[in-house]
């Protein structure tokens, strides 16, 4: 079991460092749905000896909700937006790229400090990146879509530390922090749409023109 969990781990990290890589905001889309399908998995795989209905009710919230419905959501505000790429972001590919591999290795040193679950020593650092991932994305990408994907990355990361103690953690909280992400998608979807419209454009940083 350690060696499947091993595996998607791998699969995680390397999934952040795709999004870090890619501008084509489809593309970022669907690696999103992956990361929610695969941590819905991950959640009943790390439990696969004792699981509950409140388990099986955690994975497949996230498996639906992260897998299907937010791309739903995002691939609806590309159509209702035209927009494709990520053309000019603040911080470019290939030095997002550089900076994934840097938040890589500090969260394996940070992982070393923590040493949680020292039978599985990629879950702590997967968990770490995909939480610096989010972040970054969230401060270096200027398009609306994009920081609204880096949100959900995050929530991602921050997703992957509760499986590590999803049998102590109450169902509530664990879906206390979908709701909240559900919400911010709304929220996100609808300024999306107003950006569009009043600007014909989704790159958030012009928005400092409203000032005054």
């Amino acid at each position: 079991m350690n060696s499947a969990i091993e595996i998607m781990m791998i699969l995680l990290v390397l999934s952040d460092m795709a999004l870090l890589g890619l501008s084509r905001l489809r593309t970022c889309i669907s690696i999103v749905s992956f990361q929610g399908m695969l941590l819905g998995v991950l959640a009943l795989t790390m439990q696969l000896s004792a699981i509950t209905p409140r388990l099986i009710l955690i994975a497949a919230a996230s498996f639906i909700i992260k897998g299907f419905i937010f791309p739903f959501l995002l691939r609806r505000g590309i159509r209702e937006a035209g927009a494709q790429y990520e053309i000019e972001p603040f911080v470019g590919y290939i030095m997002s790229v550089i900076a994934g591999l840097a938040m890589l290795g500090i969260s394996f040193w940070l992982g070393a400090k923590l040493p949680l679950f020292a039978a599985n020593t990629l879950l702590i650092p997967a968990a770490l990146t995909t939480l610096f991932t989010g972040l970054f994305l969230i401060i270096a990408r200027k398009n609306a879509l994009n920081q609204c994907l880096g949100y959900i990355i995050m929530e991602n990361g921050i997703y992957t530390f509760g499986i590590v103690s999803v049998a102590e953690i109450p169902l509530l909280v664990e879906l206390g922090i979908l709701l909240d992400v559900f919400v911010a998608v709304f929220v996100m979807g609808i300024a999306i749409y107003h950006i569009n419209r009043e600007f014909d454009h989704l790159d958030s940083d012009r928005l400092n023109i409203l000032k005054g």
